[in-house]
């Protein structure tokens, strides 16, 4: 994941989130889950900062968006607890996987702060202007 490539994605993540009214975190990580850039909006819950970083690291690592995590790290799924590896992942939407033009995951991006499906929405804009 370039710098680059990170920081017009952090703008596409912030405009989209100002678009739809609401504050978040957004965290932009490498293949290997580690920090490229990151984002607190002002006014969101401290809470969200951790909880950014953990469904971009969700995405990165196990390649699939962190919601998809959810349905196999949920009691009864396959790998029920697979959440507590990794110095800790997130089992819920927010966090989506970043591939390059070839499908090679490149990272992941973590959205928090506002409603799942807001942090989904606002997470997929800026995929989306990788493009």
């Amino acid at each position: 994941m370039q710098l680059s490539s990170a920081t017009h994605m952090l703008a596409a993540a912030r405009a989209e989130a100002e678009r739809l009214g609401v504050v978040v975190c957004v965290s932009i990580v490498d293949a290997a889950g580690y920090p490229v850039v990151f984002l607190r909006m002002d006014g969101v819950a401290l809470g969200c900062i951790d909880v950014c970083h953990k469904k971009a690291r969700t995405a990165a690592l196990f390649h699939m968006d962190s919601a998809a995590f959810g349905q196999v790290a949920c009691p009864g799924g396959g790998a029920y607890s697979l959440e507590q590896t990794n110095g800790g992942m997130t089992s819920f939407g927010g966090g989506l996987v970043i591939r390059d033009e070839g499908g090679v995951v490149i990272g992941g991006i973590g959205v928090s702060g506002a409603r799942t499906e807001d942090d989904i929405a606002i997470g997929r804009v800026a995929v989306a202007a990788l493009s």
